[in-house]
């Protein structure tokens, strides 16, 4: 018997949003960037080309019966494992995510496709869009995002421009700062002077303090990013996860285990977050990431002082193996 396709996951602990059930509407890593900060890894498919991945009937379903047995979050956020603006059914996905449930929907894009109509009129459904900009310049922007060659910062840029003029929603822009590339305010200015063109209601600093897979994807200290908040306006806010103390568990630990490999393929995740997301206890997630490892189907990185972790890939484990 085959197992049903999982789309929801978490909930997912996040400073910006609160407990968030991720929507995944695209295969693993198709993106229209290949960022050098991805903690998914690389980009096995670039492209700027929309498909009807998965049925939205399909992704509906799932999230309805991850709603019925999970505990309620504060949104549901579409995005996953590469860029949900590439799904073709997003404007279905999203009424109908609103006719199940009156939880806010959040849509994380990078907002490389917004030039499209078609994709600002369906992102415009959300409650909040979550956009990203790292880049103020054509160079940087090849240097860290790394985007399918069709598109420039100035198309991403102007695309945002023409959503913020339809939209009267929340726009809230994420920038991912990287230690030694955009970490001063020489290469910060262009993005600020950039995002003034579409107005976001907030920004937000971040940095790769989650492990990624290239090298040169190095964190900023937390007080370097607080002194870079004044190059934007608005001001911008510091959003950089730092470890949290575990949430009370309340949860059954039954399913422990493929929760926890669905919620860690998504994104990597220490033992904190899978107890707040998940709402296991403690020695149920030790236990269940114990059997996953034991199985070589998860592994942990060590990124500072924190432990994350990661799925094993198929690859990873034949070579374990042998």
């Amino acid at each position: 018997m085959s197992r049903v396709r999982s789309h929801a996951f978490g909930p997912v602990p996040s400073r910006r949003l609160g407990a968030s059930l991720g929507v995944d509407v695209v295969p693993h890593k198709v993106c229209s960037y290949d960022c050098i900060y991805c903690q998914l890894g690389p980009t096995t498919t670039l492209t700027a080309e929309r498909t009807l991945f998965f049925p939205v009937d399909e992704v509906l379903a799932d999230v309805g019966r991850r709603l019925g047995s999970c505990r309620r979050p504060d949104v549901i956020t579409v995005a996953g494992s590469g860029e949900p603006t590439l799904y073709l059914g997003l404007g279905q996905l999203i009424e109908g995510i609103k006719r199940m449930t009156d939880l806010p929907v959040a849509l994380l894009t990078n907002g490389a496709l917004f030039h499209r109509e078609d994709v600002r009129a369906e992102a415009a459904l959300a409650d909040i869009v979550l956009p990203s900009l790292d880049a103020g310049d054509e160079e940087t922007f090849r240097l860290v995002n790394r985007p399918a060659a069709v598109l420039s910062v100035t198309q991403v840029v102007g695309g945002l421009a023409a959503f913020r003029d339809v939209y009267g929603g929340a726009i809230w822009l994420e920038v991912m700062v990287v230690a030694g590339i955009t970490d001063t305010v020489e290469r910060l200015a262009p993005v600020a002077e950039q995002a003034t063109r579409f107005r976001p209601d907030r920004i937000h600093l971040n940095t790769p303090v989650r492990p990624t897979f290239t090298e040169g994807a190095v964190p900023v200290a937390e007080e370097v990013l607080a002194s870079l908040c004044g190059v934007f306006t608005p001001v911008a806010e510091v959003v950089a996860e730092q470890p949290r103390p575990s949430a009370e568990a309340t949860a059954d630990a039954s399913g422990a285990e493929t929760a926890i490999a669905e919620l860690i393929g998504r994104r990597p995740c220490t033992v904190d977050d899978i107890v707040a997301g998940l709402g296991l206890h403690r020695n149920a997630v030790l236990k269940a990431l114990a059997a996953l490892e034991s199985r070589s189907a998860a592994h942990r990185v060590v990124r500072g002082n924190r432990i994350f972790w990661h799925p094993v890939d198929p690859s990873m484990r034949q070579e374990r193996e042998s």
